[in-house]
């Protein structure tokens, strides 16, 4: 069931989860830290590409991701490094070119989750696609978006997406509306990266 408040249609939650998301922002803020410092250590500037886009068996982060700030860019580099770790684990002989439906709906959420912590340790700071798409996750029709706007294929979505009360929703809100993704890093393959010692 849809509501109106405040101009926006929302869905009831059963609970307020954004004081569970405040407790784990520092573990979380700690955690990205970490694994951007385990990233960095082997970066390499060559990017092999095959169709126009990158392949390869091992995510390298951008420099700039450690040394800039920048939320959105901090939250990005969340994303992006949340979608690798998945497409790792889905595995194959070429993890840059997997997907699923349940990678990007966690690297998405991720994404909201890591803009969320940042806006409230910023004041002021906004981005026009963060800023929707966290709009979109407080309606809890992030997963219907991901189906919507991101599908390929080759996904496996699950049958319990609510198409049409997101597709009113859309309608209203979302009208001419596009997806972004902003990958902050490139694949490679980890035995033609020279190791620095």
């Amino acid at each position: 069931m849809i509501q109106e408040a405040g101009g926006l249609f929302v869905r009831p939650r059963p609970y307020n989860n954004r004081l569970l998301r405040c407790c784990n922002c520092a573990m979380r803020a700690l955690a990205l830290r970490l694994v951007v410092l385990v990233a960095l250590a082997s970066c390499s500037s060559e990017i092999y590409l095959r169709d126009g886009v990158t392949d390869g068996d091992t995510f390298y982060l951008a420099d700039n991701a450690l040394v800039d700030s920048d939320p959105v860019l901090q939250s990005w580099g969340s994303y992006s490094l949340t979608l690798s770790v998945c497409q790792l684990q889905i595995g194959g002989d070429n993890p840059a070119r997997e997907s699923s439906f349940e990678c990007e709906l966690t690297a998405r959420r991720h994404l909201v989750e890591s803009w969320a912590d940042h806006q409230n340790d910023e004041s002021g700071t906004s981005d026009p696609y963060l800023d929707l798409l966290s709009i979109v996750h407080g309606v809890d029709f992030l997963p219907e978006y991901v189906a919507y706007y991101l599908n390929r294929k080759q996904w496996q979505l699950p049958s319990d997406l609510d198409h049409g009360d997101f597709e009113v929703w859309r309608r209203q809100y979302l009208p001419r509306h596009k997806a972004e993704t902003r990958l902050i890093g490139s694949w490679n393959y980890a035995r033609k990266v020279n190791v620095i010692r």
